[in-house]
């Protein structure tokens, strides 16, 4: 209706299912409209878009530059605007940091494409939105990105990556653009349901004596959206696993 301001729009990419799909729905819940992303996951995006009134769902590959503009240009011009993105797409696979031999090349490149040259593609095609509404990015790092842990050693150092992405944005794009990050522990997803050795470490070890739920890091993602003053920091989300 004419005089109402219009409603925050916030993209998240990887949105299908997991932690995505929970930052999405909290999202949806404060308020946002959201624009979902996922890459051969059309029919539980397509669903999600549906029971998000509103939203709509973006097939689009981030690890490409050009799908990653085209998924912000679709954001655009179904809403009129950007407020917020969430980088969240990734991929990842449980590989013994011991054996260097089980990491091929094809492996590696494609968890470097997706989790830290993901990220830096869709900010930068969406910087020139978010500047002119005070806008921000959060992203999802990792546990493993701060500590000598994770699935695999690539999956890792790619979360590293995008830490240190966070911080250098953070920097280079203030004070039009706020950015930070989250850093999930094991969090109980379609994806990490079957970990069962990471599962009991995690009961054993972590203070909080649960697993992590996508709920939790939404939560804190919801939080971030809030505060006009935290740029360029990375907040744990681990039941308190990192002081392990």
């Amino acid at each position: 209706m004419s005089g109402q301001p219009a409603k925050r729009v916030g993209l998240v990419t990887g949105s299908s299912s997991g932690i995505g799909a929970a930052i999405a729905t909290r999202m949806h819940a404060d308020g946002w409209s959201v624009v979902l992303n996922g890459y051969g996951t059309a029919d539980a995006g397509l669903r999600l878009a549906e029971a998000l009134d509103g939203s709509i769902y973006v097939e689009a590959d981030v690890s490409s530059a050009v799908d990653a503009g085209r998924l912000v240009s679709s954001a655009i011009d179904e809403f009129g605007r950007l407020d917020a993105v969430i980088n969240n797409a990734g991929i990842a696979r449980q590989i013994p940091h011991a054996d260097l031999d089980a990491v091929d090349d094809e492996f590696w490149d494609a968890v470097m494409a997706v989790n830290l040259k993901g990220p830096w593609n869709v900010s930068r095609a969406a910087r020139p939105y978010l500047a002119t509404v005070g806008g921000q990015i959060v992203n999802t790092a990792s546990l493993a990105g701060i500590s000598a842990a994770g699935s695999s050693i690539p999956y890792a150092v790619s979360k590293a990556g995008v830490v240190h992405l966070t911080k250098l944005l953070a920097k280079a794009l203030g004070p039009a653009i706020r950015v930070n990050a989250v850093a999930p522990g094991y969090i109980d997803t379609p994806l990490t349901h079957d970990w069962q050795k990471l599962r009991d470490s995690v009961l054993e070890n972590a203070p909080a004596r649960r697993l992590g739920r996508p709920e939790d890091v939404a939560e804190v993602v919801s939080g971030l959206l809030t505060m006009e003053y935290v740029t360029g920091t990375v907040i744990p989300v681990a039941g308190g696993l990192q002081l392990s």
